[in-house]
């Protein structure tokens, strides 16, 4: 039995941890790691292997940057030799990026059921990329295994086979709850005793520079009511860079580098406030129990809002600072953790696809 694991963006790789971990408890099973390349700066890639004990790439596509067209086209024309050659059970495709669309394509074409781990979730926003890979991969999926019940819902809603669907739980959390104890151990000793935690790298907050401004002047804003850490991914330093602003001088305000997982969610777990646009970000501090406000007009994981401690605020930067006022005098929403968010949805995911797949196949995957 062989089984594909296509990896492609750093949150791909928190979420394919587990499910690799689970199936080695299946003697039979022969598990191939295959990372397309589509993250391929070193700090934000390939150190999140070596944290996650995740084992090296069988295979490197390297498709690098591109559009979303160049990027997509990349994968598929190198993936298609690579599932001929292999002639896999199944692939397992994680999250929603361009890597996971295209191996979808090219696994449906090839009639190799599809396993796509965190299926279901929807903004409803299609002027978000994300959306469109969402959307396509769930309908060429075999296998759908959902984080949370609104992603049954959804998918039953868009004509999904019940039989498909699998709740599981959230495979990102099975990632934070083996690794934060480590990542809690390692926060230095200099980091401030309240701060704020910022992530920004969607084109809807960084391409306009408008709107960046208006987030940049913000948070010149915040870092005068409590110290602002703020890791920058490379596209939105180039932004930054491009606008000429005074506003990422600001005293309280450190602009950094790309974070190891590690570092950053141990910096998670001690922040007073975080402010992201990222998905997972989402899902972690819902978890923590951390105040996270989202500034996205909308988000696919909805959950994080009405059960956890998630707040989307979009853009508008009156609302932003009215929640960031009750967040730092005392007053901050409360949240609490969904079901199965539990730290075995890998597990659980394991033992679908042995009782589906193979289950001739020894191992209990506990």
């Amino acid at each position: 039995m062989r089984i594909i694991h296509v990896v492609g963006a750093r949150p791909n790789f928190m979420k394919a941890a587990p499910v690799l971990r689970a199936l080695q408890g299946f003697s039979a099973v022969r598990q191939v790691l295959i990372h397309t390349g589509q993250h391929y700066d070193a700090n934000m890639s390939d150190v999140f292997f070596a944290e996650l004990g995740m084992p090296e790439p069988d295979l490197n596509l390297q498709v690098g940057s591109g559009s979303h067209a160049q990027q997509t086209a990349a994968i598929i024309t190198r993936f298609e030799p690579t599932v001929l050659e292999m002639q896999p059970d199944v692939v397992l495709v994680y999250g929603d990026v361009n890597s996971t669309l295209a191996a979808a394509l090219v696994c449906a074409k090839l009639l190799v059921p599809v396993a796509h781990v965190e299926a279901g979730l929807r903004s409803f926003d299609r002027t978000m990329p994300e959306e469109i890979n969402r959307l396509i991969t769930d309908q060429l999926a075999t296998f759908l295994f959902t984080p949370s019940q609104d992603g049954n819902d959804n998918l039953m809603r868009e004509g999904i086979a019940p039989e498909k669907i699998h709740l599981v739980g959230n495979v990102m959390i099975d990632t934070l709850v083996r690794l934060l104890p480590l990542a809690e151990a390692a926060v230095p000793a200099s980091l401030p005793g309240r701060f704020a935690l910022v992530t920004l790298h969607r084109p809807s907050n960084v391409d306009d520079s408008d709107t960046l401004q208006l987030i940049l002047d913000m948070l010149a804003w915040l870092s005068n009511q409590i110290e602002v850490i703020f890791p920058v991914h490379p596209r939105t330093r180039k932004r930054m860079e491009d606008l000429r602003t005074d506003q990422i001088n600001a005293p309280g305000l450190h602009v950094v580098d790309p974070l190891p997982y590690l570092e950053f969610l141990g910096l998670q777990s001690r922040a007073q406030v975080v402010l992201t646009d990222s998905g997972g970000i989402q899902e972690e501090t819902t978890f923590l129990g951390i105040p996270c406000l989202t500034l996205r007009d909308s988000t696919e994981r909805p959950i994080t809002a009405t059960i956890g401690s998630n707040v989307v605020v979009g853009r508008d930067m009156g609302l932003v600072r009215l929640e960031l006022e009750r967040v730092l005098n005392g007053s901050r929403k409360k949240g609490g953790i969904p079901p199965l968010w539990d730290g075995h949805a890998g597990e659980r995911i394991a033992n679908i696809l042995a009782a589906n797949c193979f289950p001739a196949v020894t191992g209990s995957g506990e």
